[in-house]
């Protein structure tokens, strides 16, 4: 049994809420600054010595080459799928599924707190770095947030890389298989459909994808189990 993925199935104790504020604050928030800085370091990067690298240009152009009506219609419907309130409503969803299903709150805060790291660290980089948006025709309004990161791509990375690992729950192994990767492959359709609709560099989506990754895996392992005398037990 992977004890990552497994953790509060093989320690299902309830933390104090000593460890618990402990268990954040060094195992998620400290490690999401570091995060931070690199995400900050890598923007400055892009939009100084790498002059916002030209060749993104060729991908941005590309599709808009490619634009129909019908994926106009198409990429709209999941881009708006990644705006804050629904990433924000199917979070609060799921932590309440979570809390009736297990009864551990401990575990059932964790794609919450999956979003508001990323949340975090999009906002704070994006405001920081302020990169500008491809110069190509914008197919949705701009929001107030610069370019880089994609704050659609980290969100719905970050909530959905959550779900999957939830999902390694799941007693069927096909059922199991089928759902990881179709909730693996939403940020990925995310993320493709920001490139589309021309509010992105492919740097801003790649950038958006980790941030959404590392703060799920922070979140999933922000408390302290105790994997290795379950495992042997």
């Amino acid at each position: 049994m992977n004890t990552f993925v497994h953790r509060y199935e093989l320690d299902t104790s309830r933390p104090t809420s000593r460890e618990f504020w402990r268990d954040l604050g060094m195992r998620a928030a400290l490690p999401a600054v570091g995060l931070w800085l690199v995400i900050v370091g890598l923007g400055f990067l892009i939009t100084g010595p790498l002059d916002n690298l030209p060749g993104e240009k060729a991908v941005s152009e590309w599709f808009v080459s490619i634009r129909t009506p019908a994926l106009n219609d198409v990429t709209s419907v999941i881009s708006q799928i990644g705006n804050t309130p629904i990433v924000v409503t199917l979070a609060f969803l799921t932590m309440a599924a979570l809390l009736i299903w297990t009864r551990q709150w401990w575990f059932a805060v964790i794609p919450g707190l999956a979003i508001g790291l990323q949340a975090a660290v999009f906002l704070t980089s994006s405001l920081v770095v302020g990169r500008e948006r491809p110069d190509v025709d914008h197919l949705d309004d701009a929001p107030p947030t610069s370019s880089y990161p994609s704050g659609h791509t980290g969100a719905s990375t970050a909530l959905y890389v959550t779900l999957a690992l939830v999902a390694q729950r799941i007693p069927n192994r096909a059922l199991r298989v089928v759902v990881t990767v179709l909730l693996l492959l939403a940020p990925l359709t995310m993320g493709t459909a920001r490139l589309y609709r021309g509010m992105h560099s492919l740097s801003d989506v790649l950038v958006g994808l980790a941030n959404g990754i590392v703060c799920a895996l922070l979140a999933w392992n922000y408390l302290r189990r105790d994997v290795r005398s379950a495992s042997a037990g």
